[in-house]
């Protein structure tokens, strides 16, 4: 959740969305709990363990297809205080209303239930045998995302909860879309300082009065537009002491105007329209022009009583119903004059508003009053701290290791009862990643998986947009029963891809589909170019190269060529090869075309009595005008 009051929609105008390379080759930190929640929500009774199996699928995925090394971070002994909103939460879920049930503040359970906790320890094992680094935090998982994106250790987090911002992050990933060309949603700190105008304590300070994970209701009365409207009217450094001052019923002075965060108070210069009193047509004064037409009013001074005197192009009336610009404007009111009464109006109306923002401002800050112990201390102290995990003196320790296959394979068959051969088939992204990074560091490495060898890069793929290079490794053992895919699964495997029957594919299940062939015993992966240009410099450019001269042969073959060139005899095209529109067009309507002018030409030239109608059938037909007039006229 993180801050309340739809603060994520507030954060949107300034996402961006990065390309596959944004993450490539840097350290991300991910929210474990997160993962596990929404992978129960999405795949609920549909899948068997899902935690399980998209955590294995998403991990393969950051790791191989978009270069990411991950480092994984879970909740440790929530605080008293998020305890009790969590039991809060699960009261207003279930329909139960909070106000007349006690919440004890002690003895509230403050680990998650039995169940929660199982799909942790699995997932947690998981990424072990993936050889995964596990960090456990104090506290709050986000918290220790966002210190160790903050000091440095990794360049991005991957975490719903908007508090991450609270608690120091730089760069949050909200969410994740591998099968499109952005797939990173990404908000950087500095982007939403700069739109918003708000520093981290102002955040803080927002979440305070809205509601947050560990205080969920806020201040009542007190929304996300109010919240930001007040805080800017601080600066970073005295907030906090401004909102114990507003808490402990201290009204702070009312700094200048207030810049609107929404529609709560207009916050425009104009004044209300005023009502004016009709006047004359004729005469342009107070009244109407019927009842001046029986007597002459009041304005109107004449000797006769012939009625009102008709005004003048330009006339303005000076009567006080309409208003003291319009009297300004007149010719009769020297301009120093008028430019004074203009001053004082406006004036008026910044008096106004001025008053009205005043008194926005006290009832406010009167809500605020009201609140018992705000703001909290331990809430503040929770989102300053700086050590949200036990580290050494040399920082927290992120490695990352080899899989153990065997054991993986183990692992999953007893868990997702599935197929050995369908395991390695999912892993092998990840281990041709693997490789391809320990061959680039030492070249002496020769095998992928210790049986197949580098044999040729087969072409280039481009899926949503990112290049790949198909890579194709050939077995260098000649034993069959050492093949990383078991041959009793070819029939399985005889397919370009493989799916498993009895798992349904949700939204989250982000798996990648390596092309295995048995029979040769080679295989066909999908790597990123600049790993082969790492590991294999002199084949990647020898590709390139040959690429380069079959790109040249293509654009000269595909100059345009003559009309004569085009037209192709039954025999030199091979039977079975669907033509193109064009080369339809040209073999089969224009030789017919061309057989029924010469028998319009024929018939036209022979004499008789039909002649009149041949000419009306050949006028009739299908053929350009230009050809009909050749035909019938010579």
């Amino acid at each position: 959740m993180g801050v309340g009051g739809k603060f994520w929609e507030l954060l949107k105008p300034y996402a961006r969305f990065e390309g596959f390379d944004f993450l490539r080759d840097k350290k991300v930190a991910i929210d474990l709990s997160f993962w596990i929640v929404q992978q129960e929500t999405a795949l609920k009774n549909q899948a068997l363990n899902p935690h399980l199996r998209l955590t294995f699928f998403r991990t393969v995925n950051l790791f191989s297809k978009f270069g990411v090394f991950p480092v994984f971070v879970l909740d440790g002994t929530p605080s008293p205080l998020k305890s009790q909103a969590r039991m809060v939460r699960f009261f207003r879920f279930s329909g139960i209303d909070t106000s007349t049930s006690n919440v004890a503040e002690e003895g509230v359970s403050k680990e998650r239930n039995s169940a929660f906790k199982k799909c942790v320890n699995d997932c947690v094992e998981l990424l072990e045998l993936l050889g995964m680094p596990v960090l456990k935090a104090n506290g709050e998982a986000e918290a220790l995302c966002a210190q160790l994106n903050r000091d440095g250790h990794v360049d991005a987090c991957i975490t719903a909860d908007s508090d991450a911002f609270l608690f120091g992050a730089t760069c949050v990933i909200k969410s994740l879309r591998p099968n499109s060309k952005e797939p990173f949603e990404c908000y950087n700190i500095s982007d939403i300082e700069a739109g918003l105008g708000l520093k981290r304590k102002h955040l803080i300070a927002v979440s305070l009065l809205v509601g947050n994970d560990h205080d969920l209701n806020g201040v009542q009365g007190i929304g996300l537009d109010k919240a930001l409207r007040l805080v800017r009217g601080f600066s970073e450094d005295e907030i906090f002491d401004k909102l114990y001052e507003i808490g402990k019923g201290h009204v702070p002075l009312f700094q200048g105007e207030i810049r609107c965060a929404g529609d709560a108070i207009p916050c425009s210069d104009e004044s209300s329209p005023k009502a004016k009193q009709s006047h004359c047509s004729f005469c342009g004064h107070p009244g109407s022009k019927k009842a001046h037409f029986k007597s002459c009013c009041e304005y109107c001074i004449t000797d006769s009583n012939d009625g009102c005197l008709k005004k003048s192009q330009g006339f303005k009336c000076n009567c006080s119903s309409s208003g003291i610009s319009d009297v300004l404007n007149s010719d009769c009111v020297p301009s120093f004059i008028a430019e004074y009464f203009m001053v004082s109006e406006y004036q008026v109306r910044k008096d106004k508003d001025k008053k009205k923002h005043e008194n926005w401002w006290i009832n406010v800050c009167n809500l605020i009053s009201m609140e018992t112990k705000f703001p909290n201390d331990e809430i503040i102290e929770m989102y300053m701290c700086n050590n949200h995990g036990e580290f050494t003196e040399e920082g927290p320790l992120l490695e990352w290791g080899d899989p153990k296959t065997d054991l993986l394979v183990d692992f999953l068959a007893y868990h997702q009862s599935w197929q050995p051969s369908y395991i390695r088939q999912r892993m092998l992204p990840m281990l041709s990643t693997l490789y391809l990074r320990e061959l680039a560091r030492n070249p002496n490495k020769t095998l992928l998986v210790g049986q197949y060898e580098f044999h040729s890069i087969q072409r280039v793929k481009i899926r949503y947009g990112h290049q790949y290079y198909e890579v194709k490794w050939k077995k260098a053992i000649s034993n069959e029963l050492s093949c990383a895919v078991p041959v009793e699964q070819s029939n399985m495997l005889e397919e370009e891809f493989v799916e498993v029957g009895d798992e349904p594919i949700g939204l989250l299940d982000d798996s990648i589909e390596p092309q295995i062939h048995v029979d040769g015993c080679w295989i066909l992966t999908d790597e990123n170019p600049e790993l082969v240009h790492s590991a294999f410099p002199e084949e990647a450019l020898k590709f390139r190269q040959e690429k380069e001269l079959k790109d040249m042969k293509r654009r000269k073959t595909s100059t345009p060529r003559s009309e004569g060139s085009f037209e192709m005899s039954e025999s030199s095209k091979p039977q079975g090869v669907q033509l193109s529109i064009t080369e339809f067009y040209r073999t089969t309507k224009t030789p017919s075309q061309a057989k029924l002018g010469e028998d319009l030409v024929k018939q036209s030239s022979s004499p008789g009595v039909g002649s009149s109608k041949q000419k009306r059938k050949v006028s009739g037909s299908k053929l350009s005008k230009a050809v009909r007039r050749r035909l019938l006229f010579g």
